[in-house]
């Protein structure tokens, strides 16, 4: 509410003013109305930047001001009377137009700079694994991951490579990952910057490390090897894969469910089903159930490196 009462109050009472102050006549309540729209303008823009797009605005305007300053006594310390004369004429002029022209060059600027400025835990560093797999963009959008989502350049010149790859599997996977970083730079939840930092390391793990050590940030990933190297170097590590597994939901033995059966099992009279989230279930005595749904009761869960398996009976009535 403040917003707009200071909008109409711009937009009604410049052109009042100037009525009052300047001059009666409409070219004045016009000038006014112009004055109250930039006003509204400069207002909008301001709320639409961060408080550090500000400050590097305000640090640019005074380089551009500088700028002025030095061009000023280099024209007195030439002591040309035409070049002198001009520039008496239009100093006020470059004067502006510099400091403007610093400040907004600066903001343009810090949407580039933003975010990489400060280093931390919200820097997250991304590799080519996590941005081939695709779920980083749900796990944005939903808002479990914050921060700021930095793409290191090798990692994207690794996937331009990978998508002009001949292999159609290669290639797909590559398009992929092109995709997915289009699609996190459209989100409005989370910023998205390339850093072209120099990575140290001669394989992709010992890259990944070094650009989390230096921004002291945490590497999203779900390859094993970069995890691994990771947790050596003891760097945070956020592996989506992890993150999947432990959510899945909770079945406890003696819990009763339905169940569709899809086809037969290993052993004799088994049947196999799946939970929404793809964990296999063998249910015994479930052949004949094969193609129908069928109530089962849980009573063994077994957990393995490679995944989970629930173990169930059919439910007599």
């Amino acid at each position: 509410m403040p917003v707009w009462i200071f909008r109409v109050s711009a937009l009604v009472g410049c052109p009042f003013l100037m009525y009052a102050l300047i001059s009666q006549d409409a070219h004045s309540v016009f000038m006014g109305f112009l004055c109250g729209v930039i006003l509204v303008c400069a207002e909008y823009f301001l709320r639409s930047l961060r408080f550090l797009s500000i400050m590097i605005g305000i640090f640019g305007a005074l380089v551009g001001f500088i700028l002025y300053m030095l061009m000023d006594y280099s024209v007195y310390r030439m002591n040309v009377p035409d070049i002198i004369d001009f520039w008496t004429d239009y100093h006020t002029v470059f004067a502006g137009v510099l400091t403007v022209l610093g400040g907004f060059l600066s903001i343009i600027r810090a949407t580039e700079l933003e975010g990489l400025s400060k280093k931390g835990r919200h820097i997250k560093i991304v590799d080519m694994s996590a941005l081939i797999d695709g779920r980083i963009v749900d796990l944005c959008e939903t808002g479990f991951l914050s921060g700021t989502i930095v793409i290191p350049q090798f990692v994207l010149e690794k996937l331009n490579a990978v998508a002009s790859s001949k292999d159609a599997l290669q290639k797909a996977k590559g398009r992929r990952g092109l995709d997915i970083i289009t699609r996190l730079k459209e989100l409005k939840t989370i910023p998205v910057k390339i850093t072209t930092k120099v990575a140290e390391g001669n394989t992709t793990p010992e890259k990944l490390v070094f650009l989390a050590k230096y921004f002291k940030g945490e590497i999203v990933t779900i390859d094993f090897n970069v995890n691994k190297e990771a947790v050596i170097d003891n760097i945070p590590v956020l592996n989506i894969c992890d993150l999947t597994t432990a959510l899945k939901p909770v079945v406890l033995p003696g819990e009763n469910m339905s169940l569709f059966v899809m086809k037969e099992g290993k052993e004799k009279e088994q049947g196999i089903a799946y939970l929404d989230d793809g964990t296999m279930v063998v249910v015994e005595d479930g052949r004949k159930w094969i193609g129908k749904r069928a109530e089962v009761a849980v009573y063994s869960i077994l957990q393995t490196s490679a995944g989970r398996m629930i173990f169930a009976k059919i439910k007599q009535n």
